[in-house]
Parts: C-alpha cells; sequence; structure tokens
C-alpha cells in the first residue's frame, strides 16, 4: 500500500480485524432483530458460551424492543445498522444521518459506539457522517457468504479458513434483503455455530469492543457500491 493509502486508512479507514496474539474472534450479525430467527440464534450462542455483536436495522429493533433487551441481557453487543437497510451510497448526506440518528434512538441506551454500512456499501461521505456522530465503522475480514442456501459445513468452512486471532467474522441472524426466499432459513448458519465451537477449541469469541480491547484494530479505506439494477431485483422482509 502507498504511502497516501495508509494516510487514508489511518484517517478513513473502517475497522475489519484487530491485530492481536489472543485467540479471539469477533462473530458479528447483521439485519436482525428478528421474532422468526434472532431467538434461535442467541439460543446457539449461549449453548456454546459465544459472545456476539449484533448490527441492527432501526426499524425492526423499534418493533421488537424485548429482542433488543434479550440479545443485551444476554452480554452480546449492539451495533446501528441503518433504519431501513438501504445501500448508502445512495442517499444525500443528510439522509444518511437521520438513518443513523432514528436508529441510535431506538437502540438507546443498550446500543453502542459501533455502526455498520448496509450490504458493506459505503462512500467518503457516508462513513465520514458516521464518523461525525461517533461512531466507529466496522466492516470485517471474514465471510461466510450465509445469505445464499449453502450448508452449515460450507458455511462453517468458509469461516475456518480464514479463521485467526482477531478476525471479524460476517453473519447474518436473518436477512433484510434476499435474492430468493429459500435464503432467508438461518438453520445452516446456526449449525455453522456449533461446527465453529468444535473446531476452534481454543478460541474465545467475543464482542468487537473487546476484541478491539485485546489489541490494535486494522483499517481499511473502503468504498463499495451497488448496482442499482441488483439492488431492484432484491426481495425484503421490513415488517419482520
Amino acid at each position: 500500500m502507498a504511502i497516501g493509502g495508509r494516510l487514508r486508512a489511518r484517517l478513513c479507514g473502517s475497522t475489519m480485524a484487530v491485530r492481536t496474539a489472543e485467540q479471539a474472534i469477533a462473530l458479528t450479525f447483521d439485519d436482525g432483530p428478528d421474532p422468526a430467527s434472532t431467538p434461535d440464534v442467541l439460543d446457539a450462542l449461549g449453548r456454546h458460551g459465544m459472545k456476539a455483536t449484533f448490527f441492527m436495522v432501526g426499524a425492526r429493533a423499534a418493533r421488537h424492543p424485548d429482542l433488543v433487551a434479550r440479545v443485551a441481557d444476554a452480554g452480546h453487543e449492539i451495533g446501528n445498522h441503518s433504519w431501513d437497510h438501504p445501500s448508502l451510497p445512495t442517499l444525500g448526506i443528510r439522509a444518511v444521518a437521520r438513518q443513523l440518528g432514528r436508529t441510535r434512538a431506538v437502540l438507546a441506551p443498550r446500543g453502542g459506539a459501533l455502526m455498520r454500512p448496509p450490504y458493506g456499501h459505503q462512500s467518503l461521505g457516508n462513513h465520514l457522517v458516521a464518523r461525525g456522530l461517533g461512531y466507529r465503522v466496522v466492516i470485517w475480514n471474514v465471510v461466510a457468504t450465509d445469505w445464499l442456501a449453502d450448508d452449515a459445513a460450507t458455511l462453517a468452512g468458509r469461516v475456518l479458513e480464514r479463521a485467526a486471532p482477531g478476525a471479524i467474522v460476517l453473519l447474518h441472524d436473518t436477512l433484510y434483503a434476499f435474492e430468493q426466499e429459500r435464503f432467508r432459513d438461518r438453520a445452516p448458519t446456526i449449525g455453522a455455530l456449533a461446527i465453529l465451537a468444535e473446531r476452534l477449541p481454543g478460541y474465545r469469541f467475543v464482542t468487537v469492543s473487546e476484541l478491539l480491547r485485546l489489541g490494535t484494530p486494522v483499517r481499511r479505506y473502503w468504498t463499495a457500491r451497488a448496482d442499482p439494477a441488483w439492488l431492484a431485483t432484491l426481495g425484503t422482509d421490513a415488517a419482520a
């Protein structure tokens, strides 16, 4: 990376992992809470002694404050995933601020200072809005790709392939937007948690904030935009 790139990552970078010698990994779940699936994910995390970070959609959190409370009471962390899951680079700066501000108000007092942009879509402008509101923008460096119809072993295999101290793993406790209805099934994701617990016995599964306390954040200057035609093909379950 050129010097200019390193400077951009330091000043405007999103956190993608943590540099640490500790055998600790942060599991993160996007798009909830959803009464049809989030409780099952919480039960699985509890069985395996795992803590995680849930990046919540504000409109859903407003409908299910009991689930927000349950996540927090179980010792998990709660982050901001926008109000209704738009691709943030498609919005103006003021609209992005409203998305994050409304969600912050709904998550209070349980929501923390972490934010993840829906779909991972980000421009410098919406990144700076989040930073200006006091958020650390968190992305990931390990992806299970659990928004398709793969089985638990396949999902876990993708994580195990890149599992390392300080990794931040992208998962979903539900899907706000999806290409096919059948992709919404969370049973494979829940099954993958059991495999990870078995195959990574020396690791602790912690929240993002706890992981950050164990080392130095790895930041990347991250910008990504979606094809509007692709966004138009997605189904949503905004009522969940």
